[in-house]
């Protein structure tokens, strides 16, 4: 599968089998992709936290208040990304440039977990609503969590859905 083929399998998992677990070398796939992403000075600045089992049922509850993400209980895997901080040369680089490179790393890797996870045939869905306190406490975070991403196999019942995206001369101009 080419990357353009991934890009048009990959979407927002709504429907997560809960009776099929991912396997171990699937996973191992996905967080290889992680640590493949690019970064500013290569300084990776998060941290990936797995959770399984109980502790990603624990997960999902944080993501699901005022009626949200019901659909995460049934995911068998919970990856929490969590902020770290600068190396040295992409805090110099951050602070006289005024950019925000941590941000553009932490939104980076995202990308590359989901498109491996579809590649592996799996389902994801990153969630950016959560209760960051329970969450911390609960992973015993060291910095501030700042996704949530929720994988395991869809079902069969959910299909793909026709993706709505804004048309290309939108989003892309040319300049010679």
């Amino acid at each position: 599968m080419n990357f353009t083929e991934i890009a048009k399998k990959r979407q927002s998992c709504r429907k997560y089998d809960a009776t099929r677990a991912v396997e171990t070398e699937k996973m191992e796939a996905i967080l290889q992709s992680a640590q493949l992403a690019p970064s500013a000075c290569n300084g990776q600045p998060y941290h990936i936290t797995v959770c399984m089992g109980d502790t990603a049922k624990a997960v999902a509850k944080t993501t699901q208040s005022m009626g949200m993400n019901a659909f995460t209980s049934d995911a068998p895997i919970q990856l929490v990304l969590s902020e770290k901080p600068y190396v040295k040369t992409a805090a110099v680089g951050a602070k006289l440039k005024h950019n925000d490179y941590r941000s553009i790393d932490i939104g980076i890797v995202p990308a590359y977990i989901t498109a491996e996870a579809a590649a592996q045939g799996l389902g994801s869905c990153m969630l950016g609503w959560f209760d960051a306190e329970a969450l911390t406490r609960l992973c015993s975070l060291d910095g501030a969590p700042r996704l949530v991403i929720s994988l395991g196999y869809a079902k069969a019942d959910d299909p793909l859905r026709q993706k709505k995206r804004k048309d290309v001369s939108e989003l892309i101009t040319f300049i010679k």
